[in-house]
C-alpha cells in the first residue's frame, strides 16, 4: 500500500526507528509509492449534513415565571 502523504511517511519512519513495525514493511510501502511527489498532509474529509435536527436549547424567558402545578 503506497503512502499518501509525507506526514505519513515520516509516521512510518518514527514507527521504524523504534521498533514497532520492520524494516520489511516500511520498504515494501516505499517501493509501491515509487518516485511520487506527496502532499505534506491529505485534507480531511468534509462532515455531511447531520442525521437529525438541530436541538435548541430551552430557558426561561426574563420577566415570566415557572407554572407551578
Amino acid at each position: 500500500m503506497p503512502f499518501k502523504s509525507q506526514a505519513q511517511r515520516r509516521k512510518f519512519a518514527e514507527l521504524l526507528v523504534e521498533g514497532k513495525i520492520s524494516p520489511e514493511t516500511y520498504e515494501e510501502w516505499n517501493r509501491s509509492t515509487g518516485g511520487k511527489k506527496l502532499p505534506e498532509r491529505v485534507k480531511p474529509k468534509r462532515k455531511t449534513a447531520s442525521a437529525g435536527p438541530a436541538k435548541r436549547k430551552t430557558t426561561a424567558r426574563p420577566g415570566r415565571k415557572a407554572k407551578r402545578g
